[in-house]
């Protein structure tokens, strides 16, 4: 039993990684129909910063709060630098590609500043264990799923209760009468990116006291976060968080049950069986374009 309980928590911290990324993926989308592959990079930024400005003499919470926005800067920078500039060709797959290739140069910027070497960030949250019936892991990882979850109850909360939040509900819905409405749409744009940015970099910060920071911490998490999105459905909030958070416990089984080679071959197997069935994702919406 302790066994079954230890996979559940400890896949329910890894998941709730995947699903924050994968909510940034959901932002992106709903905003620009186009997504930042180097999202997972953000994640690393968040840690990495973290770790630099904490040797640096920073406060804690300072240098987790300064890495953050960082993140969200990035976010926006990639928005106006990667995507912005493809926006406006029709089927034209440049951001991709674009910001393909910004995160590996990020990625080595990063790999030469650290050489290589993965670097703690001391919290809190690891420096203890508690026992859940039987099961021993840090609070550091009963934080991730619920801050999943409050990101995802936040952002329904920001779309529901304010104003930028229903004019990006707008410009979802359609670009040019969100326009036509005097909504600056370039301007929503680049605050979601910045949303998911910030999210992207709160989850590197969350899990790097329990795996180190590194240059490649977000290069997995930021494939199955995508991966994740398409499975919960990319339209859907809710149903990313719940995707990624089923997600990261069937991983843990997989690893407990079969091995860790097995991991991702089942995963991204289920992945494309979901599409199969899905096109849309679990929870996504059909979208119907009116001509």
């Amino acid at each position: 039993m302790s066994t079954v309980v230890q996979y559940i928590l400890s896949g329910l911290a890894i998941g709730g990684i995947y699903a924050l990324v994968a909510l940034g993926f959901h932002i992106m989308w709903s905003s620009a129909r186009a997504v930042n592959f180097a999202h997972g990079d953000t994640l690393m930024i968040g840690a990495l910063l973290a770790v630099y400005l904490l040797a640096a003499g920073v406060p804690l919470w300072l240098a987790c709060l300064t890495a953050i926005l960082v993140g969200a800067a990035f976010g926006i920078a990639l928005e106006r630098l990667a995507i912005r500039p493809f926006a406006s060709q029709q089927g034209s797959v440049g951001w991709m590609l674009s910001t393909i290739a910004i995160g590996i140069m990020v990625e080595s910027v990063a790999t030469i500043e650290t050489q290589g070497y993965a670097l703690p960030l001391p919290s809190p949250g690891v420096a203890f264990s508690v026992q859940v019936l039987g099961a021993g892991v840090y609070p550091q990882e009963l934080l991730i799923p619920v801050v999943a979850l409050a990101a995802m109850f936040g952002l329904r909360a920001l779309q529901r209760h304010t104003l930028i939040g229903r004019a990006m509900q707008a410009v979802a819905h359609n670009k040019s009468a969100a326009a036509l409405m005097g909504i600056d749409v370039n301007m929503v744009v680049a605050f979601s990116f910045a949303l998911a940015g910030l999210l992207g970099a709160a989850a590197g910060i969350l899990v790097a006291p329990v795996v180190q920071a590194s240059a490649t911490m977000g290069v997995l998490p930021g494939l199955k976060g995508f991966a994740v999105a398409i499975i919960g459905g990319i339209t859907s909030a809710p149903g990313v968080v719940i995707a990624g958070l089923a997600y990261g416990v069937m991983e843990k089984f997989v690893e407990g049950y079969i091995s860790t080679a097995a991991r991702e071959i089942i995963g991204f197997s289920m992945m494309i069986l979901v599409l199969l069935v899905f096109p849309q994702g679990l929870f996504g919406r059909r979208e119907v374009a009116k001509v």
